[in-house]
């Protein structure tokens, strides 16, 4: 079991940046595949980032490619997600999540049912 908290949500104009960070705590946090989702009002949650175990291989949702980044600190025990250029529709609730497998590859990661840990999800608001 691992617990995760997830900060930096927050209100920014469009074209503005966040810093996501998720603080993990339990499991053995180096060893397992991170992700990142997020879920507007009224939608299903939806991958939005997932990164390897040492940090190596990263995947992305299209829409977010070229503007988030996402990143780990094994040391640290944090997982962050650097979002650049952000749109109103990226306005939604983030979620990091820990991967039920260290074996996993990247790829498969994109769906809620390849994690078993989640965080309480942080606000993000993007005003147009």
């Amino acid at each position: 079991q691992v617990q995760l908290v997830e900060s930096g949500g927050g209100l920014v104009q469009a074209g503005g940046s966040l810093r996501l960070s998720c603080a993990a705590s339990g499991r053995t946090f180096s060893t397992y595949p991170m992700g990142w989702f997020r879920q507007a009002p009224g939608k299903e949650r939806e991958f939005v980032a997932a990164i390897s175990w040492n940090g190596v291989s990263t995947y992305y949702l299209d829409s977010v490619k070229g503007r988030f980044t996402i990143s780990r600190d094994n040391a640290k025990n944090t997982v962050y997600l650097q979002m650049n250029s952000l749109k109103p529709e990226d306005t939604a609730v983030y979620y990091c999540a820990a991967a039920r497998s260290s074996f996993s590859l990247i790829a498969t990661l994109t769906t809620p049912l390849k994690y078993d840990n989640w965080g309480q999800g942080t606000q993000v608001t993007v005003s147009s």
